[in-house]
């Protein structure tokens, strides 16, 4: 959720000083996304295949990281690719365009904390894991999500059309965030309020960390089952402090600015590629690789799937 600290017209006043830097930062920047894209498809595929991952409230909450990170992927490179060709559309089109971008934002560290809180639950309450973890308090807490990560776009929407002219909604623009808020005050609200918010998941998420940690050293608990579980809040942990970094550089692009257009944009681009892109790729590796069932079950499916190519062909010849 990167705000932005430039409007559209001076965003690309920005990106036209150097064509060939522009050029050669869009093409970095789709070798970078698509392959997380790929990935990121194929494990939500495996996930719809398999239904001990649609019945466990681990896997449940692992599919709807996969489909947030996805929906902001894919809207972040739809809006690069409208920028870096200096495409203008309708303002109110791209209301519900930054509306989604700004909720998937906030589902992404409020999954994350889900997600840690049913590892606690798992390994430091293992009798009553399944009587407190069902799939359907899993819907019910992703239903819970989406409404709190709804909260904020809806209401700077309805202040924008309440106080927004006719002339204003109707104009050309690039799409980012702060059409909707174009206040500063209100911007620096909205970051103040992203950060509280992710200080918040992060206190949880220590706290989940210090009693599996616990776990782990204790006798009578599972300690590879703690073990793991310790490593991967861990990775949490960090894929949090990516998102608090997404929320801080902006502000850090600014003082930048104040050296030189060339160095703004260097540094602008690489906190896009290291924290808006990398914080959603750490989802993938953190259960697609690391969890066995979930591995096994990816390389079931690739094999599988380049069997049938094969067979395919020898026909074919």
């Amino acid at each position: 959720m990167a705000s932005q600290n430039a409007s559209g017209s001076e965003q690309m006043q920005l990106i036209q000083v150097d064509p060939i830097r522009r050029s050669i930062s869009l093409a970095l920047t789709q070798i970078f996304v698509w392959p997380f894209i790929y990935l990121i498809f194929l494990m939500l595929l495996i996930f719809s295949k398999k239904e001990t991952f649609r019945t466990e409230t681990r896997y449940i909450l692992f599919g709807h990281s996969l489909l947030v990170d996805l929906i902001f992927l894919f809207l972040t490179d739809f809006v690069v690719l409208l920028s870096y060709n200096f495409v203008l559309i309708p303002l109110h089109f791209c209301i519900p365009v930054c509306m989604l971008m700004e909720a998937v934002a906030i589902c992404a560290p409020l999954t994350i904390g889900a997600m840690c809180v049913e590892r606690y639950v798992a390994i430091c309450m293992p009798l009553r894991h399944q009587a407190i973890s069902t799939s359907r308090r899993a819907l019910m807490v992703i239903l819970m999500i989406w409404i709190l990560s709804s909260i904020n776009p809806f209401v700077d929407m309805f202040i924008l059309i309440s106080t927004a002219s006719h002339e204003y909604l109707n104009q050309l623009t690039h799409c980012h965030y702060e059409i909707m808020v174009s206040e500063r005050i209100r911007q620096f609200a909205r970051g103040l309020l992203f950060i509280v918010g992710l200080v918040f998941i992060l206190i949880i998420e220590i706290f989940c960390y210090v009693m599996i940690y616990l776990a782990a050293r204790a006798a009578s608990g599972d300690k590879k089952s703690a073990s793991k579980g310790h490593r991967t809040i861990s990775l949490h942990i960090f894929q949090l402090f990516l998102c608090m970094a997404e929320v801080v550089c902006p502000y850090i692009e600014a003082v930048v600015m104040q050296y030189g257009i060339q160095a703004y944009l260097t540094v602008r681009f690489i906190n896009f590629l290291a924290f808006s892109i990398t914080s959603r790729a750490v989802s993938p590796l953190v259960y697609g690789f690391r969890d066995e069932k979930f591995y096994t079950a990816m390389i079931y499916y690739i094999r599988c799937k380049n069997n049938v190519i094969s067979t395919d062909s020898d026909k074919q010849t």
